[in-house]
């Protein structure tokens, strides 16, 4: 009779893992090594066990300016913070250009009651 032996290993997880939580100066390092000679994003993602999708968005970000905050040392404002913080200073601006020509349109309408009177 021939027999084969199949080894087959099953893992089970019996504890929640939490989320790892890198620094800026972490991720921008890790991206740096894939950009190294005979590195890949595979190769990187799989030393330090982090999907490779993740690591494209850590080189996305960086390359549209990210690293920008970390070689400043300074923090970083989403996106949509900055577009919702520029359109209240479109807004106020307006409000103050409205106020401007109130003031103006005022100061007449005292020029013109001083010389009434």
């Amino acid at each position: 009779m021939n027999s084969t032996i199949i080894n087959d290993t099953v893992h089970v997880i019996t504890s929640t893992q939490r989320r790892r939580r890198w620094s800026s100066m972490e991720k921008e390092q890790i991206v740096k090594e894939t950009f190294e000679p005979g590195n890949s994003v595979s190769l990187v993602a799989r030393k330090y066990n982090i999907a490779p999708s993740q690591l494209f968005q850590w080189r996305r970000f960086m390359e549209n300016g990210a690293s920008k905050g970390i070689e400043n040392e300074e923090n970083l404002v989403p996106e949509s913070e900055y577009k919702k913080l520029e359109q209240r200073i479109k807004n106020l601006e307006r409000l103050l250009g409205r106020k401007t020509e109130e003031n103006e349109i005022l100061k007449e309408a005292v020029i013109l009651a001083r010389k009434k009177n």
